[in-house]
């Protein structure tokens, strides 16, 4: 099962974070048993995510599962769980018995929520107990259900968020930043992104590369292939690569290919 190209979601049950926090937690989810199976048919199967710069922890209620990225391969025993950044693509080999609570964070919201920048977890599968209370874990794999781990955690964080304060200034920048870019359609250009914000383009790089951990050009060139490459799944026939920042189809399918190293891009 691939990100974007399937239906990845179908696997999982998903909840929005308290609106306090939306602005940092993309989504909690936690996997559907029901859905798994029919899924998977009592085989392993492998979920590959592509690059998003989203901090995201994998609590394991189920069986262990082995992450592969361009940089490492690392299996996950039933007992552990993680945290990793995302920054390049994330392909994870699941048993048919796998069961997975996720907090998708934007980015920077690490830093926001715990103080705690993302930067030094790049290329990394960092345990979660390095970041997150060993006690507070437990109660989470523990709990009764889905919207009691929810609740633990967003009680957690919600207390968190109040007494962290540091660099709210640069991370709300980026998180701004990154709304203009999605309401404004305002294309990847770096000096067109700091004009709109009021800053040097010198500036908008030190801020992205202090919070994210990569420049504004790169942040918004995978944004951009992510929405046109939703879109393009979604009705070929009316996708149009210029709509999306791409001089041509082929031009398109060239970027796609560095996007999601599927060279059959053109045939999904």
């Amino acid at each position: 099962m691939v990100e974007i190209f399937d239906n990845i979601r179908q696997l999982y049950n998903f909840s929005r974070p308290t609106p306090e926090l939306a602005d940092y937690i993309e989504f909690f989810s936690e996997s559907s048993d029901e859905e798994t199976t029919r899924y998977s048919a009592n085989q392993h199967f492998t979920v590959k995510m592509f690059q998003s710069w989203t901090p995201t922890i994998w609590i394991n209620l189920g069986t262990s599962y082995q992450i592969i990225t361009p940089n490492y391969s690392q299996t996950i025993a039933a007992d552990d769980d993680v945290l990793v950044v995302r920054n390049s693509m994330v392909t994870r080999f699941n048993q048919p018995t796998d069961h997975i609570f996720t907090v998708k964070f934007f980015p920077g919201a690490l830093e926001r929520i715990l103080g705690i920048s993302q930067l030094p977890f790049i290329d990394q599968v960092i345990p979660l107990a390095s970041v997150l209370p060993s006690q507070l874990i437990f109660k989470i794999k523990t709990a009764g259900d889905f919207e009691e781990r929810i609740t633990l955690l967003q009680e957690f964080f919600l207390i968190n968020v109040v007494k962290q304060r540091k660099n709210d200034h640069y991370i709300k920048f980026v998180k701004d930043s990154i709304d203009l870019h999605h309401t404004a359609g305002i294309d990847y250009n770096t000096g067109k992104m700091a004009e709109k914000m009021f800053v040097t383009s010198k500036t908008i790089n030190r801020y992205f590369n202090n919070i994210i951990g990569v420049s504004p050009k790169k942040y918004f060139c995978v944004l951009r292939a992510r929405t046109a490459l939703g879109a393009y799944v979604n009705n070929k026939k009316t996708f149009l690569a210029c709509n999306y920042g791409y001089y041509d189809m082929s031009h398109f399918y060239k970027e796609m290919l560095k996007f999601t190293g599927d060279s059959m891009i053109a045939t999904h």
